[in-house]
């Protein structure tokens, strides 16, 4: 299966608009944003977890990146509220499911083999700094490595900012709303460039705060190999 597979085009999508579809789990759904392979794939999904519904246990062979969006996500090592960041390495392995009920951001098999790197964070709690190179924008870095740098940025209201993404970016808008090269976004708004692409956001009113990750697409992983992107 591929979905949205060609990384040298620009995507936008409005996440909250579209449907969700069944996972092999009772009470877990997903809507994909991008994918290559069946179930075990290179993916980027939006997941949603049903009050007491859970995965089977598995482990990550390729990697999971995951932020929550709404209610708290759970395993074996602990609980996870709305605003956390997390990295489970290759090779990690829980059982994931949600008392409360759930929705989350998950990225498969996107990992390098050797980053063996850990990261739990609340985002909100993390230390912020203005980016003297983007009048406006602040910056709470998450996890940064040779290939790839990871970070939740607000935008100030009525505040633009435009640059270049070496290695391709992606965002997902945790909130307020905006525009991006004209145009409109708002929460759920998820948006990849491929690598030499720029991107340019104006902030509505009320700001606009944005989980985004760069340089990770200079090239694809996918399981069993790894593909030029």
């Amino acid at each position: 299966m591929k979905i949205n597979a060609d990384f040298s085009e620009r995507v936008r999508l409005d996440t909250e608009e579209m449907a969700w579809t069944p996972s092999p789990m009772a009470g877990v759904d997903r809507r994909p944003l991008d994918r290559i392979g069946g179930e075990v794939a290179r993916a980027t999904s939006i997941v949603r977890y049903a009050k007491g519904s859970a995965f089977s246990a598995h482990t990550h062979g390729g990697g999971e990146e995951f932020i929550v969006l709404d209610g708290v996500f759970q395993d074996e090592h602990g609980d996870y509220p709305k605003g956390t960041y997390v990295r489970n390495p290759p090779g990690t392995s829980h059982t994931p499911g949600s008392a409360p009920g759930c929705t989350i951001l998950v990225k498969l098999w996107q990992f390098d083999q050797d980053d063996q790197v850990p990261v739990r964070t609340a985002m909100d709690e993390a230390p912020a700094e203005e980016d003297p190179a983007r009048p406006g924008v602040t910056v709470t870095p998450l996890f940064e490595n040779a290939e790839e740098s990871v970070a939740m940025e607000r935008l100030a209201p009525g505040a633009a900012a435009a640059w270049a993404v070496d290695g391709g970016a992606e965002l997902l808008i945790l909130s307020g709303n905006g525009s991006e090269g004209g145009a409109r976004i708002e929460r759920g708004t998820w948006l990849r460039f491929p690598d030499g692409d720029a991107l340019s956001l104006i902030a509505g009113p009320d700001g606009l705060t944005y989980w985004i990750k760069t340089g990770h697409l200079r090239h694809i992983r996918v399981p069993g190999g790894a593909a030029d992107g």
